[in-house]
C-alpha cells in the first residue's frame, strides 16, 4: 500500500513538474516519437485543478477571479484544438519524422544531454519567431487571435488556443528536422506549451531575478494588453531572452492598467465563431482593394497595414485601449447550472474519445469531434444568451437522445441515463421555446 501511494504522490508531482519545464532526464528521453506520451493531454487533471487554486487565490485577494462564462469559453478551445489534432491524428510529427529521415544533416545521439539541452532551445527559439509571425502577418494572425479574445488575463486563457494555428504554426518548426530527433522535438514541443499554460496569471506578480531569462506572467500580461505599449512584443515562450536579443521586449510597467483581449474585441463567448470570425475579416480586406499587390499585402503584411503605410502599419494611427466595459451576460443560476452539468459530459465525452480513437475509424472519429464541437458551440450560445440558443439545443438534445441508445447496449445503466437526461433537457427547451413564441405572437397582436 505505502508503495503504490508513494508512486501516486511521485506521478502526480512529475505532473505538476511538467508544468514548470521540471523533468528528470533519463525519463523524458526517447528514441522514437510514437513512445512519447501525450502529456498536453494527461495534464488537463492539472489545468483544472490549477485554475480553481488560482480563482481562490485571486477571490482571497479581492479580485474577480475566473468567470464562469469565460473560462468555459477557454477550456472550449482548448478542446477544440485537442479535437483538431485527433482529427489529423498527427500527421504534422509524420512530415518532421519524414524530413529527419531523409534529409537530415547532423545525426545527434537520441539519448545524450546535450541533445536534449539542444532541442529544449531549438525548439523554443523556433516558438518565438513562430509567435511573432502570428502578429506579423495578417492571415496568421487571424487564426492566434483566438488566444487574445478573452478581456481576462487568467490560466483559462491558457488552454485558449487556436485549432488551424497548430497546423500553419507547425512550419515554423521544420528546420529542426535537419539535426533534431523527432522523439525529442515532440517532447518539447509539448513541455513548452505546458510551460506557457501558467504565466498566463494575474495571481503571480514577479519572480524576481528569473525575469531576466525565463517568460513569466509578468511578460506576458505585457503581451495579452490592448494597450498601445503592449502590441506586438514579448513573443517569447519559456526564454525571454529572444526577446531581449531581437529588439522585441517590453517589461510591465507598475500601476499600468492593462486592458486585456483584442483592439476591436468580439462579444461572444461562442468557441466556433471566435475561432472562424476573424478570417472572414482578412477575406473582406483581401477584396477591398484592386491591385494583386494591396490585395497580397492584405493577407501577408500586418493586421494594421494599410495602403501608403510601413509593413506593421502606422504606429500613430493605431488605438490605443486605456479602459473599456467588459463583454459580460449574466444568466440565471439555474441556467448557469444547466450548462456546466451539460458541459461535465461533453467533457466526459471528451476523454473518452481521447481513450479510445486509436481503435476507432476515421469517421466515427469525425462523427465523435463533430458531436463535441457543436455541443460546445450551442453552449457558448447559451451563454451569450443568443435567440438561436434554446432551438439548437432542443435539436443537440433531441439527437443524442437517439443516438445515446447505442450506449445503452454496451453500457445498459449509463446508456439509460443519458437517455433520460436528454430527453428531459430537450422537453425543458422545448417548453420554453414555446413560450418564447407565444410571447413574440402576443406582442405582435398587440
Amino acid at each position: 500500500m505505502d508503495n503504490g501511494f508513494s508512486s501516486i504522490v511521485s506521478n502526480h508531482l512529475k505532473g505538476v513538474g511538467r508544468l514548470f519545464y521540471l523533468h528528470p532526464l533519463k525519463e523524458t528521453t526517447y528514441e522514437r516519437h510514437e513512445d512519447v506520451p501525450n502529456f498536453f493531454r494527461q495534464s488537463w487533471p492539472y489545468f483544472l485543478i490549477f485554475m480553481i487554486l488560482e480563482h481562490i487565490v485571486l477571490r482571497l485577494k479581492g479580485r474577480t477571479g475566473i468567470r464562469l462564462n469565460d473560462g468555459i469559453t477557454g477550456i472550449s478551445h482548448g478542446i477544440f484544438q485537442e479535437c483538431g489534432r485527433l482529427a489529423w491524428r498527427g500527421a504534422e510529427s509524420y512530415l518532421y519524422t519524414w524530413i529527419y529521415t531523409n534529409y537530415r544533416i547532423f545525426e545527434l545521439p537520441w539519448d545524450n544531454t546535450l541533445t536534449w539541452y539542444a532541442a529544449a532551445i531549438g525548439v523554443d527559439f523556433c516558438y518565438y519567431w513562430m509567435h511573432r509571425a502570428c502578429h506579423e502577418v495578417h492571415i496568421l494572425w487571424a487564426q492566434h487571435q483566438v488566444h487574445h479574445t478573452s478581456e481576462d488575463f487568467n490560466m483559462g486563457v491558457g488552454i485558449r488556443q487556436s485549432v488551424a494555428q497548430g497546423w500553419f504554426g507547425f512550419i515554423f518548426y521544420l528546420p529542426l528536422a535537419l539535426a533534431i530527433p523527432p522523439a525529442q522535438f515532440v517532447m518539447h514541443h509539448q513541455f513548452s506549451y505546458l510551460y506557457m499554460f501558467w504565466i498566463h496569471t494575474e495571481a503571480i506578480k514577479s519572480l524576481g531575478p528569473l525575469e531576466y531569462i525565463l517568460n513569466t506572467p509578468s511578460h506576458h500580461r505585457v503581451h495579452h494588453g490592448s494597450n498601445k505599449y503592449c502590441l506586438d512584443v514579448n513573443y517569447g515562450g519559456v526564454l525571454i531572452i529572444w526577446d531581449r536579443i531581437f529588439g522585441t521586449f517590453r517589461p510591465e510597467i507598475d500601476k499600468m492598467h492593462i486592458v486585456y483581449g483584442l483592439i476591436y474585441n468580439q462579444p461572444s463567448f461562442n468557441p466556433l465563431y471566435l475561432q472562424s470570425f476573424y478570417t472572414g475579416y482578412v477575406v473582406e480586406k483581401f477584396k477591398r482593394f484592386n491591385t494583386w499587390g494591396d490585395k497580397l499585402r492584405a493577407i501577408f503584411w500586418g493586421p494594421s497595414w494599410e495602403p501608403g503605410t510601413a509593413r506593421l502599419g502606422d504606429e500613430e494611427q493605431k488605438l490605443d485601449i486605456e479602459i473599456r466595459e467588459k463583454y459580460d451576460v449574466c444568466l440565471p443560476t439555474w441556467c448557469n447550472l444547466y450548462l456546466v452539468t451539460h458541459y461535465a459530459v461533453v467533457f466526459y465525452g471528451f476523454f473518452d474519445l481521447t481513450d479510445r480513437y486509436m481503435g476507432m475509424t476515421p469517421i466515427s472519429v469525425l462523427i465523435f469531434v463533430f458531436y463535441i464541437i457543436a455541443s460546445l458551440t450551442i453552449i457558448g450560445m447559451m451563454f451569450d444568451n443568443s435567440k438561436y440558443a434554446p432551438i439548437l439545443e432542443v435539436l443537440r438534445c433531441s439527437a443524442l437522445a437517439f443516438l445515446t441508445r447505442s450506449v445503452a447496449s454496451t453500457n445498459p445503466a449509463l446508456g439509460t441515463s443519458l437517455q433520460i437526461f436528454y430527453v428531459l433537457s430537450a422537453m425543458f427547451w422545448c417548453l420554453h421555446t414555446l413560450k418564447l413564441l407565444e410571447i413574440k405572437n402576443r406582442s405582435k397582436m398587440e
